[in-house]
């Protein structure tokens, strides 16, 4: 499902281990790839297995995998930032096994959004151990490999996690750098998609997917220079399997976290036709509880639009969420219009993920909560030319 699109990264992969630029964007004189070291062969297993954690937490042999957060920050002058940082990863065959991560900040007090992205091919990335302790480590390229602070890490072991990620010169979006440094910590078990954390996605194959829905952050930012002091909460999915793309139209993805303890993932997956063939839900009670939601469980309403200045996409730009069974109505605007991340240069593909603004109602009484958005599939297939 996210982003790693089939027809972008296969080609991407073919003229990287031919010779010409490799997969994602690092220069093929600091990233050589003709005569990458040989791969592992890789078994295959039938699915689905058990999800067992913390093995689970590390890298799978598999065609696709991220692992990604998104979260909700608050400094100590009272600005509310989001963030997302993800990293993926890739494996086609013979070819070097590829990474990229994603990086993005959200002033929603200032109203600005700012993003990088960065690339790095071969297994090097991975630094996990057997045990399902995650680490891994993207390398800065370019300028920003002078700087001994600027590699991305992502390191953790059951309920517990660290992030940092800066950006150095030649990689930032602006003249400013942006960063995260933060220490999380679940307060909820891992949640199972569809009971039992598989996903059956038909013809386009299947993925393991489960979710952390609910975690403290505490730590720092890095914006315009300056490092601030932050506590707030985060999410994180996990989802790997040997899928390529689903659906051939994009999804939008709903991440809410209610003020009552109630945590609610929807995803909608569209064709290329425009219908649904993927729509399902899982909903996570303040007592840690997991429920599953097929489609006829909830509605998702488009209240709003969004014209990105950038790229010309057409985004929906506001929601109501109806789950009646809960006697739950969500609206959600988002905190900044313009949350657009276009990484062709890595994974290939323009999306808008974003954070909300919550306005909830429980049998009528008003709710607060913090939510993102992730919306794929938009974009025009000649944005390339913008």
């Amino acid at each position: 499902m996210r982003l790693l699109v089939v027809g972008a990264v296969v080609a991407a992969l073919l003229a990287g281990c031919g010779g010409g630029a490799p997969i994602l964007a690092n220069p093929p004189a600091q990233r050589p790839v003709a005569t990458p070291p040989p791969e592992p062969s890789r078994v295959v297993v039938a699915d689905p297995q058990p999800v067992v954690l913390p093995r689970d937490d590390g890298p799978h042999r598999r065609l696709t995998e991220w692992w990604y957060y998104t979260g909700h920050l608050v400094d100590e002058g009272g600005r509310r930032w989001g963030f997302e940082y993800v990293i993926f990863r890739v494996e086609r065959g013979r070819f070097p096994v590829s990474w990229a991560a994603h990086l993005a900040l959200t002033d929603e007090t200032g109203g600005r959004f700012r993003y990088a992205q960065r690339t790095e091919i071969g297994r090097q990335v991975d630094r996990s151990g057997d045990d399902g302790f995650l680490e891994l480590s993207l390398s800065p390229a370019g300028e920003a490999a002078a700087d001994p602070d600027a590699t991305w890490d992502m390191f953790g072991f059951e309920d517990e996690a660290g992030l940092f990620a800066r950006t150095g010169p030649g990689e930032r979006p602006s003249n400013d750098s942006i960063g995260v440094a933060l220490e999380l910590k679940a307060l909820k078990s891992p949640a199972l998609h569809d009971t039992d954390g598989w996903i059956d996605l038909g013809p386009a194959g299947g993925s393991y997917y489960y979710s952390r829905t609910w975690l403290t952050a505490t730590g720092a930012i890095f914006a315009n220079d300056t490092t601030l002091d932050v506590t707030g909460t985060a999410w994180f999915d996990h989802q790997w399997g040997d899928f390529i793309a689903v659906g051939g139209g994009g999804w939008d993805w709903f991440a809410v976290n209610l003020d009552d303890g109630t945590d609610l993932t929807l995803y909608l997956v569209r064709d290329g036709e425009g219908g649904y063939p993927l729509v399902y839900g899982t909903l996570v009670r303040s007592d840690g509880a997991v429920e599953h939601l097929p489609a006829e469980a909830f509605s998702v309403e488009v209240t709003g639009r969004w014209l990105s200045p950038h790229t010309g996409t057409d985004y929906p730009a506001g929601w109501q969420i109806d789950l009646p069974g809960e006697k739950l109505v969500i609206d959600l605007t988002p905190a900044v219009a313009d949350q657009e991340l276009d990484t062709r240069p890595t994974t290939g593909v323009v999306y808008w993920e974003g954070s909300q603004v919550v306005q909830a109602r429980r049998d009528g009484r008003p709710l607060g909560g913090e939510a993102y958005v992730e919306l794929t599939g938009y974009a025009r297939a000649d944005t390339a030319g913008d």
